[in-house]
């Protein structure tokens, strides 16, 4: 499944998306960033909180298909413009945590 697959099914808002046609491969929630970069596979779909540049750095080195903000989380200034130079898909959820991982799983 495409991460805009991933988005329509879901209802994810998108904040940014310069690579629609990732293929997401399984998921990972965390918002220790030592550990997502350690434990988040590639292609994962990450569902945080966290929603400072910092995120966009770690998605650099984890090389996930996308970053989920869950919980209503906005991003904080400058992430977005961080995540399109990146290349970083960047999306938005209302719903908790675990409910946009359930929804990941639902659908891989």
């Amino acid at each position: 499944m495409t991460v805009k697959e991933l988005c329509e099914k879901n209802g994810y808002k998108v904040i940014c998306m310069p690579d629609p046609e990732r293929e997401v491969m399984g998921g990972y929630a965390g918002d220790l960033l030592s550990w997502v970069m350690g434990r988040a596979d590639a292609g994962d779909a990450w569902v945080t909180i966290m929603s400072n540049v910092n995120i966009i750095a770690v998605a650099s080195l984890a090389d996930p298909a996308c970053i989920i903000l869950s919980e209503g989380v906005e991003p904080d200034d400058g992430v977005r413009e961080r995540a399109e130079m990146q290349g970083v898909n960047l999306l938005s959820s209302r719903d908790d945590t675990f409910a946009v991982c359930a929804q990941i799983a639902s659908l891989l």
